[in-house]
């Protein structure tokens, strides 16, 4: 059975393009189980200041939503 992810996290940097959507479940894993956000972004490769933002900015708003039917 596939793991559904539930975010709204954008596949690619908005800034750089490089690939970051498959690493919120990591960076939202590591910093439950007590890591520094700063180091977990230096250990899942992110060091641009563009993709460090989106991932520290980023606010899970996917429960909230997926509540609501059009």
């Amino acid at each position: 059975m596939e793991k559904v992810i539930n975010t709204i996290i954008p596949v690619r940097c908005l800034s750089c393009g490089k690939p970051v959507g498959g690493l919120w479940e990591k960076y939202k894993e590591r910093v439950s189980k007590g890591q520094q956000p700063g180091k977990a972004l230096d250990d899942l490769g992110l060091k641009r200041y563009c993709c460090r933002a989106l991932f520290m900015t980023h606010v899970d708003v996917l429960k909230n939503v997926a509540r609501y039917r059009i």
